[in-house]
C-alpha cells in the first residue's frame, strides 16, 4: 500500500483551535511537578478511575511514558457497567484514554488519533483509533466531551472528561464524524435492514472491513443517478449498494491490502493497491482517501464514490418499472413486448405518466398502433437535459403509409423548459440508466400529423396563420386525415419567406392577399398522395394541389411556373401522414 495513504487526512476536516473552555471539573492548570497519574490521584473526582488504573497494572505503565490521558470522572463511570469486563477488556477499555506524546488542547485539531488501546478481534492488535472533533468544545468519538482541558505533568498531559470513552465499533466513527452523515442515514433509513445492529456488533460475521463514502460522494451519486435525495433510490438498490462496502470476516488495514477481486457482501470488487483504488462491477473507479480508521470490530476506509453494484445502476426500463408514477406505461411497454427491445440499446425515453395516459384514449387502437405510439416516445442515444437544444430529432416510431418506415420526427423546443412537438413538457429531466436517460413527460406525444410540426415550431406561425385565415379554408382537417390524399409532401415556407412575400406583392400584412390567391397559393405546396423525403427527390416537374413546380434535386430547389426559385432549406420533417421540407420563398401560381 503506498505510504502517503498510511497517513492521509481528509483536509476538510483539518480544523484547529487555540482555546477552549474550563469547567467545574478542574480549578486550572496543575503544576508540572506531578505525572500524568499523580494529577488522577490527586483529584478528588477520579477514585474510580485510580482504582481501575491499579487493577489493571497500568500505574507504573503511565509513569514510564510521555502521554495524553483523557480522564473519566467518577460521575462518568457511574453512566456504564463495567463489573461484566474481565481484567484485559478492563485494561483496554482504559488504554483507550491513552495517547503516546503530550497533546495540548491547543494543539488537538479535528482528525483521528490512535490511542494505546487495540482491537481484540483479528488477531493483530491493530491499534484503535479515536475520533478527535474540535469545535466550540472537543469530542472524542462523539460520546465523550473535555470538561476540564490541560492539567499538565510531568509526563504529559491530562483532560478530564465526562464520559467513558468505550471501545468503539465500526458505527461509532460513521455517527461521530460529519463526513459521513448521508452513509448513516442511508444506513439508518426506515426501510433499510438492521446494519447499525450488524455493524455494531462484535460476533461474527465480524471483524468487518467498510468502505465508507462521504457526504460528498453521495452527492455525486445522486447527480450521476439523475435524483434528488437519497429517499428516491429504490429500498432494493440501496440496500444492495450498502453492502457492496462491507467485507465481512476480515479486518483488512493499508497495510494488508493487496490488488484483486475481493467479495463484498454485495457482490464482488476489484482493489488496486498500489493506486489505492476500486472498481466496481459497473467498471466505475473510486478512489481511497482516508485509511485505518480502526475500530473494535473491524475497520474504515473513507472513499469518495459510491460503489454501486450491477443492480444499482438500472436500465431504462427499470427506472420506469419500479416508478410508482409510470404503471400504465410499463404495462403498456410489456404488452407491446417492447420491454427487450428498449433494455438492448442506448435510448433517450420521454416517459408519460399514468395521469398523461388518461388524458388520451387509446383502447381504439391497434397493438401495432400502440407499439408505435410507444416508440414515439424514444430516441436512440443518450441525451441529457444540457444536451438537448431546440431542434428536430428523429423517434423509434415510423410513417405506416408509405410501407417505407420512415421514422417519425421528434420537434424538440428549449426555449421555455423542454417541449416536445408542442404537446408534452419535460416535468422531471436526466433520471440517468446504464443504457441511456428517462425524462418524466406530462403528456402523451402522439402520432403526429403534418400540422402538428407547423403549429409546433413558430417559424412556421405565418403559414399556420394563413392556412387558417379563412373559416371556409379546409387545410387542417385536410393534412391532418391519414386517409387519401394522403400521404402529403409539404414544402412550408418560414415566416421570413412570408415577409419577403408581402414585399414582393407590395402589401402590408396577409389579410390583404385576395383569397382566391391565398388559396392557390398554398394549394402549390402540397404534393397529394406521396411522402417524398430527400433521398427520395427527383428533378422534374411535379404537379401540387395548385399549380405545377419544377424540382432541381442536386441543388435543392423549386422554381415556380412564374420562374421564382426556392431553396429548400431543411428536409425530411417526417409526421405519420407525410412529409415536410422547409422552403425559403412562398411559391406562387401561375400569374400570366
Amino acid at each position: 500500500m503506498n505510504t502517503q495513504f498510511k497517513t492521509l487526512i481528509i483536509a476538510f476536516i483539518a480544523i484547529f483551535v487555540t482555546s477552549c473552555s474550563d469547567d467545574d471539573d478542574a480549578s486550572g492548570p496543575i503544576g508540572e511537578d506531578l505525572t500524568t497519574l499523580q494529577i488522577i490521584q490527586n483529584s478528588p473526582n477520579h477514585t474510580i478511575l485510580e482504582q481501575l488504573l491499579d487493577d489493571a497494572g497500568l500505574s507504573q505503565t503511565l509513569n514510564d511514558g510521555v502521554y495524553t490521558i483523557f480522564a473519566p470522572t467518577d460521575d462518568a463511570f457511574g453512566n456504564i457497567n463495567t463489573s461484566s469486563l474481565s481484567a484485559d477488556q478492563a485494561r483496554n477499555l482504559l488504554l483507550n484514554h491513552v495517547l503516546v506524546g503530550a497533546a495540548m488542547s491547543s494543539n488537538l485539531i479535528t482528525s483521528y488519533q490512535t490511542t494505546l488501546a487495540t482491537e481484540q478481534i483479528s488477531g493483530n492488535e491493530n491499534p484503535l483509533s479515536l475520533y478527535v472533533n474540535v469545535g466550540s468544545e472537543i469530542t472524542l468519538n462523539g460520546i465523550s466531551t473535555v470538561t476540564g482541558p490541560d492539567n499538565l505533568a510531568t509526563n504529559g498531559v491530562v483532560h478530564i472528561v465526562d464520559e467513558v470513552i468505550t471501545i468503539p465499533n465500526v458505527t461509532t466513527f460513521a455517527t461521530a464524524d460529519s463526513t459521513f452523515e448521508v452513509l448513516v442515514q442511508a444506513l439508518t433509513r426506515e426501510d433499510q435492514p438492521d446494519f447499525v445492529g450488524t455493524l455494531s456488533s462484535f460476533e461474527a460475521p465480524a471483524p468487518f472491513t467498510v468502505f465508507a463514502p462521504t457526504n460528498e460522494a453521495f452527492a455525486a451519486l445522486l447527480d450521476e443517478l439523475g435524483i434528488g435525495s437519497l429517499a428516491d433510490v429504490p429500498a432494493a438498490t440501496l440496500e444492495a449498494t450498502l453492502n457492496s462496502h462491507v467485507i465481512a470476516g476480515a479486518n483488512v488495514t493499508s497495510g494488508m491490502l493487496s490488488s484483486g477481486t475481493v467479495t463484498t457482501l454485495g457482490g464482488d470488487i476489484s482493489i488496486d493497491a498500489e493506486n489505492a483504488t476500486i472498481t466496481d462491477s459497473n467498471g466505475r473507479i473510486i478512489e481511497i482517501i482516508l485509511t485505518d480508521v480502526q475500530a473494535g470490530n473491524g475497520v474504515i476506509h473513507a472513499i469518495d464514490r459510491v460503489i454501486l453494484p450491477d443492480s444499482a445502476i438500472e436500465t431504462t426500463f427499470e427506472i420506469i418499472s419500479e416508478s410508482p408514477d409510470h404503471t400504465v406505461l410499463e404495462q403498456a411497454l410489456i404488452d407491446a413486448n417492447l420491454v427487450d427491445a428498449l433494455n438492448s440499446g442506448e435510448y433517450t425515453v420521454f416517459a408519460p405518466t399514468d395521469a398523461a395516459f388518461g388524458l388520451i384514449d387509446i383502447s381504439g387502437l391497434s397493438a401495432a398502433q400502440v407499439s408505435n405510439v410507444l416508440l414515439n416516445h424514444v430516441v436512440d442515444g443518450t441525451f441529457l437535459s444540457t444536451d438537448l437544444s431546440t431542434t428536430y430529432v428523429n423517434t423509434l416510431a415510423v410513417e405506416t403509409n408509405t410501407g417505407n418506415d420512415n421514422n417519425l420526427s421528434l420537434y424538440i423546443n428549449t426555449d421555455s423548459g423542454v417541449s416536445l412537438n408542442g404537446i408534452s413538457s419535460v416535468t422531471t429531466a436526466d433520471l440517468e440508466a446504464d443504457n441511456g436517460v428517462v425524462h418524466v413527460v406530462d403528456e402523451v406525444i402522439t402520432i403526429p400529423d403534418v400540422t402538428t410540426f407547423a403549429t409546433a415550431d413558430p417559424n412556421f406561425s405565418t403559414l399556420v396563420a394563413a392556412l387558417t385565415r379563412e373559416p371556409g379554408f379546409t387545410y387542417v382537417s385536410t393534412l391532418q386525415s391519414t386517409d387519401s390524399p394522403a400521404p402529403f409532401t409539404v414544402f412550408a415556407p418560414t415566416n421570413a419567406a412570408f415577409v419577403d412575400l408581402l414585399d414582393e406583392l407590395n402589401v402590408n400584412s396577409l389579410a390583404d392577399i385576395p383569397t382566391a390567391t391565398l388559396e392557390a397559393t398554398l394549394d402549390t405546396h402540397v404534393i397529394p398522395g406521396t411522402n417524398v423525403t430527400s433521398s427520395t427527390l427527383a428533378s422534374g416537374t411535379v404537379s401540387t394541389l395548385g399549380d405545377d413546380i419544377i424540382i432541381d434535386a442536386q441543388n435543392t430547389t423549386i422554381t415556380d411556373l412564374n420562374g421564382r426559385i426556392s431553396n429548400i432549406i431543411a428536409v425530411d420533417v417526417q409526421a405519420g401522414n407525410g412529409v415536410i421540407h422547409a422552403i425559403d420563398k412562398v411559391l406562387l401560381p401561375n400569374q400570366q
